[in-house]
């Protein structure tokens, strides 16, 4: 069964532009997991432009589902993940200037940094994941760094679902399967919607997790909060 987790980065984007604390980021991770989210998702960066390193600390031990921590793992992140001990690492390769996630690691050119890495947080019971574009290869490359689960790119899924499906998922079918052959988890997230997650769901049903964040919450505007996580619970499951 696919979990949801919802990253609330976006909800701190908002409370960061007017400073305070609204809206409130802690109630907002709460708030997801009583409507029904199975996992909470947080991307800190260097310039804490959204999460803060403050709220990783705080929202860490009052999440009672999963708990993700998502980013690249150098420094202060690396540092941070193995003090709270979140349930997920996601390694992720985005610069310190990136707006959003833009591209998966090369797990080959990579290896010894990321298996490091992968060690560094298993030694600490922490289960990691590696984000990757949709190749087989790369899948291969993450399982021979040591990691748990890969996470699909599936931003380019995205851009070509309206056109075609079919054409948008073969990559990602193709890799998943790769994926499962290797023996590791799978998880999916980028510009995942409303519009594209049944389909697939419904093509690649042994994917472990799904991580959606911008989407859900701009849906949140207009269907509110427990409405969303809802719909976003029923693409998943009655696909």
């Amino acid at each position: 069964m696919t979990r949801l987790s919802v990253n609330i980065n976006k909800i701190a984007t908002l409370r960061n532009a007017r400073g305070g604390n609204v809206p409130d980021v802690t109630k907002a991770a709460l708030d997801c997991e009583k409507f029904g989210a199975e996992g909470i998702t947080v991307h800190p960066r260097p310039d804490e432009r959204h999460i803060r390193y403050s709220d990783v600390r705080e929202i860490r031990p009052l999440v009672t589902t999963e708990f993700n921590m998502e980013g690249n793992p150098t420094g202060s992140f690396a540092a941070l993940a193995c003090e709270v001990i979140p349930d997920q690492v996601t390694l992720v390769p985005d610069a310190p200037d990136a707006i959003t996630s833009n591209a998966g690691w090369d797990t080959i050119r990579n290896r010894a940094f990321l298996t490091r890495m992968c060690k560094s947080f298993k030694d600490r019971g922490i289960r990691t994941s590696i984000f990757i574009d949709p190749d087989p290869a790369m899948a291969e490359g993450a399982m021979l760094c040591g990691a748990d689960r890969v996470e699909l790119y599936t931003a380019g899924y995205a851009a070509a679902y309206p056109e075609c499906p079919e054409a948008a998922i073969a990559p990602y079918l193709e890799t998943a399967k790769a994926v499962r052959e290797l023996g590791l988890g799978l998880n999916a997230g980028h510009d995942l919607s409303l519009q594209n997650l049944s389909y697939f769901i419904k093509t690649i049903p042994w994917t472990d997790e799904v991580s959606i964040g911008h989407a859900l919450i701009c849906d949140a505007l207009y269907l509110g909060l427990e409405t969303t996580i809802a719909e976003y619970l029923a693409q998943i499951r009655n696909f």
